[in-house]
């Protein structure tokens, strides 16, 4: 994923430094249940379509425009499905930052999915019983956007791990 150019900004002031910033994931549904992923070009993962929202950008419509920039698919926000801050994530050239996620769960509407820029090398829509290997948090981000369970939230008293 390409860093945005006011981080890049941020970065000429702040250096290393850890910053806190926000993140967008969408969980986009089909009509048929199938789930659209992405295949990263960066470490070739395969993921929900997730963004940083631009500054002011309301965290839905940096769904709608990430989902459509990175896949061709048009969507529309139903709900949000979770909140959760990311690990720590030191990069090679020292840069530091953490996430806060805003995952939604999002209705596909239009568009045909395929790679629609440099930040994937595949795009495709996935049936549950027939997901590729993926990270127990992209499983959870899904399985959270599909239940009818309230947005979930993690607290000091529940941990990643009691959450799967």
């Amino acid at each position: 994923m390409p860093t945005p150019e006011f981080i890049t900004d941020i970065r000429a002031f702040a250096g290393h430094q850890l910053l806190w910033l926000p993140g967008v994931s969408a969980v986009v549904v089909d009509d048929d249940g199938r789930v659209l992923l992405g295949k990263r070009a960066d470490n070739h993962e395969w993921c929900v379509i997730s963004g940083i929202p631009d500054p002011g950008e309301q965290p839905a419509d940096c769904a709608v425009r990430e989902v459509y920039e990175e896949t061709g698919v048009r969507c529309v926000p139903e709900r949000i499905a979770l909140i959760r801050s990311g690990k720590r994530i030191e990069y090679p050239n020292g840069d530091q930052c953490q996430f806060m996620d805003v995952t939604l769960r999002c209705r596909a509407i239009g568009g045909e999915a395929r790679v629609n820029d440099d930040e994937s090398v595949e795009v495709g829509w996935f049936a549950l019983d027939a997901l590729p290997p993926m990270r127990e948090r992209q499983l959870f981000r899904i399985k959270q956007a599909l239940s009818d369970e309230p947005a979930w939230f993690e607290t000091a008293s529940v941990t990643p791990d009691d959450a799967g």
